[in-house]
């Protein structure tokens, strides 16, 4: 028997809001690794070495058409509303690149899953694909588990030269994400 498909494009009612761990605390003001990821364009980058201004947001994982969804995905604080996140960047996409900012999306997705998704969606900016947890790795970032599977758990990053100058973190609603990074821009730039 499958699950009934979630809608991606609409939050579930009574979403549960993920409380702040202090799990990213210690990210402000810290240099990225030398690591490289596998882009949805097939490249590799390296984002520590990404001179100028960047938005990375990191997300657990979207749908994916033809695939069951998690069990239960829905009442996991924090887990439900990738797809919403993601087209919320790319809504904004021209705002933040007139401000400067190049966008990427991050998750641990197989890179086939993320290049599907970028293409239905029509997303203007690159997905990385951080399948080994690398990023969890060197920076600590938190993460969650779900039926046997590892998840990146919702937050986003502003970077500048390679260093991280602002955290989000816990995301909620996950729609209103780059819409609050947007906010955060504009007063702080």
């Amino acid at each position: 028997m499958t699950n009934q498909q979630p809608n991606p494009y609409t939050l579930p009612p009574d979403l549960p809001v993920p409380q702040d761990d202090g799990a990213c605390d210690h990210l402000a003001r810290m240099r990225l690794p030398e690591i490289e990821l596998t882009s949805t364009e097939g490249k590799l980058w390296n984002l520590a070495k990404h001179s100028g201004k960047t938005i990375v947001y990191i997300y657990p994982a979207t749908g994916v058409p033809g695939k069951d969804p998690i069990p239960d995905w829905d009442a996991i604080p924090g887990a439900p509303g990738c797809t919403l996140q993601s087209l919320g960047f790319g809504e904004r996409y021209e705002q933040f690149k007139k401000m400067g900012y190049q966008v990427f999306g991050v998750s641990a997705q197989s890179a086939a899953e993320q290049i599907e998704f970028k293409q239905r969606t029509k997303l203007p900016f690159i997905l990385l694909n951080d399948s080994n947890f690398i990023l969890r790795d060197k920076l600590s970032l938190p993460t969650f588990q779900a039926y046997g599977q590892l998840f990146y758990k919702r937050l986003a990053l502003i970077l500048e030269d390679g260093k991280i100058r602002q955290v989000f973190y816990p995301v909620f609603p996950p729609d209103q994400c780059a819409t609050k990074v947007l906010a955060w821009l504009e007063s702080n730039e």
